[in-house]
């Protein structure tokens, strides 16, 4: 009988703490990712999101914690790090005068791509954004969601093995939206990459991360996969309009809430549990995109 390949971890994150003078950024977080996972980092502002990822990336150093790529240390082999590491940042930082492929290309041979690999590496790319026809376009002529597919497949062209993706589709209609979930489901789904999303957007990370941490003041105050974090809430809701407020019930069972609704004297109605929910029961607060 065949061994089942062991799936390695591609990241790992112990004891983080960020501090900025007096004031604590992190406090002791863990993180731990594995080959092909698609994980979220969720948070309202301010609880650490970007910092975390600013560490994991090497912008900024820990005040104290470990990280480790593939069970080395970042800090003593940080160039090894480095080709693991994908980033997709928030803006569509791409030169708008020069064309898809000549920002490929600069990207190329900023990550040391053999010469003789970079034509067909920033080819490859092109046609996996769908913007092959495109590629001798200058970048000022192109729509938000074209840009920001360009940034993602700039991202992987020097192939590594975690992408880093902060805010990926903030300030993008629904629409592009979508096409930008799907092209990440394909990274994720066919190169088998590793992912670590930030969002703001919710239902993003419920449809797209199969492992969620929700940060908060510097804590992971919880973890697990969307579905399971619902369960310990519940599996519906029951909204009751009052004149001032929406007030939430939970229940396990759609009787239970059947039930409730029945005795109900205001005007209610019954949902299933979202990960938003989840969200604003463990910190209290919904995040503003």
């Amino acid at each position: 009988m065949a061994v089942a390949e062991q799936v390695k971890n591609v990241l790992e994150a112990r004891g983080l703490v960020k501090k900025f003078g007096k004031k604590t950024a992190l406090a002791g977080i863990a993180l731990n990712i594995r080959e092909g996972d698609f994980t979220g980092l969720l948070g309202p502002n301010g609880a650490g999101k970007t910092t975390t990822i600013k560490m994991l990336t090497g912008l900024i150093k820990p005040t104290a914690g470990e990280i480790y790529y593939y069970g080395r240390d970042f800090f003593t082999h940080p160039r090894d790090a480095k080709r693991c590491i994908g980033v997709v940042p928030q803006q569509s930082n791409v030169d708008r005068d020069l064309t898809a492929y000549e920002n490929l290309y600069l990207h190329s041979i900023l990550y040391g791509i053999p010469k003789k690999q970079r034509r067909g590496k920033i080819e490859e790319a092109l046609e996996f954004a769908g913007l092959r026809e495109y590629g001798h376009r200058q970048v000022k002529t192109f729509s938000g969601g074209m840009k920001r597919r360009l940034v993602l497949v700039r991202a992987l062209l020097h192939g590594p093995k975690i992408l880093f993706l902060d805010e990926p589709t903030v300030g993008l209609d629904p629409q592009i939206r979508k096409n930008i979930w799907d092209l990440i489901l394909k990274i994720n789904q066919r190169k088998g990459m590793a992912i670590l999303l930030t969002t703001h957007y919710i239902e993003e990370a419920e449809k797209l991360c199969r492992s969620t941490y929700i940060i908060d003041k510097g804590r992971i105050i919880a973890e697990g996969s969307p579905d399971d974090l619902k369960k310990d809430m519940g599996r519906y809701v029951l909204e009751l309009f009052l004149e001032d407020r929406i007030e939430e019930e939970f229940f396990s069972s759609k009787d239970d809430a059947l039930t409730r609704l029945k005795e109900c004297g205001h005007a209610c109605k019954i949902r299933q549990v979202t990960l938003e929910d989840v969200f604003i029961k463990l910190t209290g607060k919904r995040i503003n995109v």
